[in-house]
C-alpha cells in the first residue's frame, strides 16, 4: 500500500507540471510492480460525459497512464543513462458503459523490461504494443469496459 501512495505522488506530481490532464482526470496507482501496473481513474463530473458514463477521452487517459507507468518507472530508475517514451499510436474497443470507478490494468511489464533493456543495448528506439484492459469492479467485476492496444515506443540513451 505505502508504495502505491508513493506512485501515486510521482504521478501527481509529474503530472502536475508535466501533464496538467492527466492530473485533472485525478489517476491513482493502485498497484505498480516489475509485472503490471494497475490505475484507477475516479468517476466524477470532470471524467464523465453528457449520458453519464466515463467519457472516452478519460478512458483514453486512464489507459495512457497503465500502459506507461511500468517503462516510465523503468526509466526513472535507469543508472548512467536517461531514457524517454511516447505512444505511436492508439487502438480501442468500447464495450460497456463505464459509470463506476474505471480500473485500467496493463500486465506487460516482463516484455516492457526487455524492451527497455534492448533499447539500452543497442541505443536504438523499440516499439512495443502494449495491451491495456478497463475494468468497472463496482458493477462488472472482472469483465472489461473497454480494451486498448497502445504502441509504447521507448529509447535509452547513455549518459
Amino acid at each position: 500500500m505505502a508504495l502505491a501512495i508513493r506512485d501515486t505522488l510521482f504521478l501527481r506530481a509529474f503530472s502536475f507540471i508535466k501533464i496538467p490532464l492527466l492530473y485533472a482526470a485525478g489517476v491513482s496507482v493502485v498497484s505498480l510492480d516489475s509485472e503490471s501496473c494497475v490505475v484507477r481513474l475516479p468517476f466524477k463530473r470532470i471524467n464523465k460525459n453528457h449520458l453519464n458514463s466515463m467519457y472516452f477521452g478519460a478512458l483514453c487517459i486512464g489507459a495512457d497512464a497503465a500502459g506507461g507507468l511500468i517503462a516510465a518507472k523503468l526509466l526513472r530508475n535507469l543508472k548512467g543513462a536517461k531514457g524517454s517514451l511516447i505512444f505511436k499510436d492508439f487502438q480501442a474497443r468500447f464495450l460497456k458503459r463505464p459509470e463506476g470507478d474505471t480500473f485500467f490494468t496493463c500486465r506487460e511489464g516482463l516484455k516492457i523490461s526487455e524492451a527497455v533493456e534492448k533499447s539500452r543495448q543497442t541505443g536504438e528506439r523499440v516499439d512495443l504494443p502494449v495491451p491495456v484492459v478497463a475494468t468497472v469492479p463496482s458493477l462488472f467485476g472482472e469483465e472489461p469496459v473497454a480494451e486498448f492496444v497502445l504502441t509504447l515506443s521507448l529509447k535509452v540513451k547513455q549518459g
